[in-house]
C-alpha cells in the first residue's frame, strides 16, 4: 500500500470517528431516536441511506465473481437474492408495511394479529428469525471483509496459541487455538466498525451510508475510466468464451466454453453442486426458478432486518415508496459500474493466474487482487475506502436490526415496559455488542463467501416466505399458522446445512414445507377476532383474498372502498423489473464497450421511467394518510392513540 492510498484510507477512519461522536447524544435521546432517527429524515436521505447498506462487500465479491465467469449472462443470477424485491416495495409494499407506524418489523405483527395468544407466538417466531438472520448476514460479513483486506496490508497478524489445563488425576487437556491472518483483520476492523455502529444507532447508519455513497460513486467512476481506457473489446473478447457478452440465452444448456482459456471454470459451471459446481447449466430453467423464487420472496414483504428498518424510518407511505425508488437507484447503477470494471480488470490482466491455480483456484480473490495489483496509486486508497464503507454500512445497518428487536421486541416488551427512555439506548449498546461477537463467532464455522451466500439465499429466505406471503393476502391466517410456517421452515433450514441440494430445490421443498404448516395448522385453530381483522384491512388498505373482511367493513360503513390496484400494481411491476434490468446492464455494457447494447439499455430505462410516471408516480396518495394507527393494535413509541 502506497503512503498516499493509506492516509486516504486513516482521514475516512478518523472522519467516521468524527461522525460517530457527533450523532451519539441525538442517537440516545430514545429508542424511536436510536433505532429509526426519530422518523424524522427526509425520504431521498433514507433511499440514499437504504441503497447504500445493500452494496456490501461479500455480495460485490460474489457478484464479481458471477459476472467473470457467466459475463452478461450473471444479470440474471442476480434473481438469487432476489435484487427485484426492491421493485415490490417501490410499487405497493413499501406503502403497505409504512402504515403500520410501528418500531419494528415484529411489532407489525400486532398490527396484524392483534394480542391473541397465538398472536403473541407469531410474534415471537419473527424476534427470533429476525435474531437468526442478523447473525447469519454478521458471519457472510465477516469471511468478505477478511478475505477482502488482507492481500492490501504487509502484516502477517496469524495467531498460533497452545496451552493446556492441569484436571485431576495428573490429566491435561490440551487447548489450542489457530487464527488465519485474514480472521484476525475481520475482528479488527469488526471491532473498529462496532464501536461507531453501537454509539451511533440509526444516526450512524444514515450517515455512513452518505459517506460511503459519495466514496462509491468516485470509486465506481475511476474503476470504471481505468478499465475502458487500459482495456479495448478486443482484449475482452480474446479472454473470454463466445457468447460470454451475450445478454440472452437459449432453452438448453449454457453455451460457454472455458476450457481453451481457465479449464477450471468448465466444473464450475457444468458439474454437479456434489463436486463444487454451480448446478446452472440448464440455464433456462434455473433461471425461471429463480424468477418464481424471486417473486414469492418479494410478495413476502421486506425480512426483518435493517430493510424494513430503513421503510419505518420515512416520515408517511408515500415516502416509503418513493425511498424505495431512490435505493433501487442507488444501489445498482453505481455498484455495476464497479463490478463491471474490476471484473474486466481481472479478466484482461488475472485471468493467467487464476488459470495457474489449477482445480483449487479461488475465484473469490478477483476483488481484492485486482484492487491490489491493477488500480492506480490514489484511486486504489479511494476504492479500498469505499469497498470499507460498503461494508460498514451494511455491518452498522444489521447490527442496528438485530438490536431493535431484542430492545423494543423483548426487553421493553416483557421485562421494563415503563423504563426510561434513556435505559433502552443503554441496552441497545449492550445488545450491538453481543450481536456482533456472536456474528464473529458464527462466522469462524464459514468455509467461503459462497457457502453462506448459498445457505442464505436458498435456506434462510424461504424459511420466511410462505407465511409471510399470507399475512398480507389471506385473511384467514392467524397467528399459530404463521408460528406453525416459521417454525417449520427455519428448521428446513437448518437441515438444509447438512443435506446437499440443489439451492433452487432446496428453495421449493423448504417453500413447500413451510406453507403446508402454516395453512394446516390455521384452518385447525381460530381466526384473529374481527375487530383485528376489520381494523388491519382498513389501515394497511391490501389486496388479495379479504372478501369476508371487506363485507363487515362495509356493513359498518357502506362507503368503504377495497384497494382496487391490484392490476395497475402487477402492470408497474412488470415495468419496473424491466427498468430495473436496465440500471444493471447500461453501466456493464459501457465498461465492456458495447455501444449499441448501451444505448438500447439507456432507451429502455428512458421509455420505463416515463411509463412510470404515470402509472405509479402519479398516483401515490397524499404523504399525511394513515400515519395513525389504531389504538388497540400499536404499541409503537410516541404512536398516536
Amino acid at each position: 500500500m502506497n503512503p498516499l492510498d493509506l492516509s486516504i484510507i486513516v482521514v475516512y477512519l478518523i472522519l467516521m470517528a468524527v461522525v460517530g461522536a457527533w450523532v451519539a447524544k441525538k442517537a440516545s435521546r430514545s429508542a424511536e431516536s436510536y433505532f429509526l432517527a426519530g422518523k424524522s429524515l427526509p425520504w431521498w436521505i433514507i433511499g440514499v441511506a437504504h441503497g447504500s447498506s445493500g452494496v456490501d462487500i461479500t455480495g460485490t465479491m460474489w457478484f464479481v465473481m458471477m459476472f467473470f465467469i457467466y459475463g452478461m449472462k450473471a444479470t440474471w443470477l442476480l434473481w438469487v437474492w432476489p435484487l427485484f424485491n426492491v421493485i415490490f416495495r417501490m410499487m405497493y409494499l413499501g406503502t403497505w408495511v409504512r402504515r403500520s407506524n410501528v418500531l419494528t418489523g415484529a411489532e407489525w405483527m400486532r398490527t396484524r394479529f392483534g394480542t391473541s395468544r397465538g398472536a403473541e407466538w407469531a410474534y415471537v417466531s419473527v424476534v427470533v428469525y429476525a435474531l437468526v438472520s442478523v447473525v447469519g448476514f454478521l458471519s457472510y460479513a465477516f469471511q468478505g471483509i477478511g478475505k477482502f483486506t488482507e492481500p492490501f496490508f504487509p502484516w502477517n497478524l496469524e495467531i498460533h496459541w497452545q496451552s493446556a489445563v492441569h484436571l485431576f488425576g495428573g490429566h491435561t487437556l490440551p487447548l489450542s487455538l489457530h487464527l488465519p491472518s485474514h480472521y484476525v483483520y475481520a475482528i479488527l476492523v469488526m471491532a473498529v466498525t462496532g464501536v461507531y455502529c453501537v454509539v451511533g444507532g440509526m444516526y450512524s447508519v444514515v450517515m455512513n451510508d452518505l459517506i460511503q455513497f459519495a466514496l462509491k460513486v468516485t470509486a465506481a467512476i475511476a474503476v470504471a475510466v481505468i478499465a475502458i481506457a487500459m482495456i479495448t473489446p478486443e482484449q475482452i473478447a480474446a479472454h473470454v468464451p463466445a457468447g460470454w457478452d451475450n445478454l440472452f440465452f437459449g432453452w438448453g444448456k449454457l453455451d460457454l466454453d472455458w476450457s481453451g482459456l481457465i479449464p477450471a471454470l468448465n466444473p464450475r459451471i457444468y458439474g454437479p453442486m456434489s463436486e463444487g459446481g454451480d448446478g446452472y447449466s440448464l440455464f433456462a430453467f434455473f433461471t425461471g426458478m429463480l424468477f418464481l423464487k424471486g417473486v414469492l420472496v418479494s410478495m413476502a414483504g421486506p425480512t426483518p432486518n435493517y430493510a424494513i428498518q430503513h421503510i419505518l424510518s420515512t416520515r408517511s407511505p408515500r415516502e416509503a415508496a418513493l425511498e424505495n425508488m431512490v435505493m433501487a437507484v442507488v444501489s445498482l447503477t453505481p455498484r455495476f459500474l464497479l463490478i463491471a470494471g474490476i471484473a474486466v480488470l481481472g479478466i484482461a490482466f488475472f485471468g493467467e493466474d487464476l488459470a495457474g491455480m489449477g482445480a483449487k483456484v479461488d475465484f473469490e480473490r478477483i476483488l481484492p487482487d485486482v484492487v491490489r495489483d491493477y488500480v492506480p496509486i490514489g484511486f486504489k486508497g479511494i476504492l479500498i475506502a469505499a469497498l470499507i464503507a460498503s461494508f460498514m454500512s451494511t455491518f452498522v445497518s444489521t447490527v442496528n436490526s438485530g438490536a431493535a428487536y431484542v430492545v423494543n421486541d423483548i426487553y421493553k416488551r416483557y421485562l421494563r415496559p415503563d423504563a426510561p427512555p434513556k435505559r433502552y439506548v443503554v441496552i441497545a449498546w449492550i445488545t450491538s455488542t453481543l450481536v456482533i461477537i456472536l456474528g464473529i463467532a458464527f462466522g469462524f464455522a464459514i468455509e467461503n463467501v459462497h457457502s453462506i451466500t448459498e445457505w442464505i439465499v436458498s435456506a434462510l429466505v424461504p424459511a420466511f416466505e410462505a407465511p409471510n406471503v399470507l399475512k398480507w393476502h389471506w385473511w384467514r391466517l392467524n397467528g399459530y399458522g404463521f408460528l406453525a410456517g416459521m417454525v417449520a421452515g427455519t428448521a428446513a433450514a437448518v437441515a438444509k446445512i447438512y443435506v446437499p441440494i440443489h439451492p433452487v430445490f432446496a428453495f421449493l421443498l423448504i417453500l413447500a414445507v413451510s406453507l403446508l404448516a402454516s395453512v394446516v395448522v390455521c384452518l385447525l385453530t381460530a381466526a384473529e377476532s374481527d375487530e383485528i381483522l376489520k381494523s388491519f384491512y382498513r389501515t394497511v388498505r391490501p389486496w388479495g383474498f379479504w372478501g369476508p373482511v371487506y363485507e363487515k367493513c362495509r356493513q359498518e360503513d357502506p362507503g368503504f372502498q377495497k384497494n382496487l390496484d391490484f392490476r395497475r400494481d402487477v402492470f408497474n411491476l412488470a415495468v419496473g423489473l424491466v427498468w430495473q434490468t436496465s440500471l444493471v446492464s447500461a453501466p456493464i455494457y459501457l465498461v465492456i464497450q458495447h455501444w449499441t447494447e448501451l444505448a438500447v439499455s439507456l432507451a429502455v430505462c428512458a421509455a420505463t421511467s416515463l411509463i412510470l410516471k404515470f402509472t405509479w408516480y402519479d398516483h401515490l396518495g397524499p404523504g399525511d394518510m394513515y400515519l395513525t394507527p389504531p389504538a388497540a393494535t400499536s404499541t409503537a413509541p410516541g404512536a398516536t392513540r
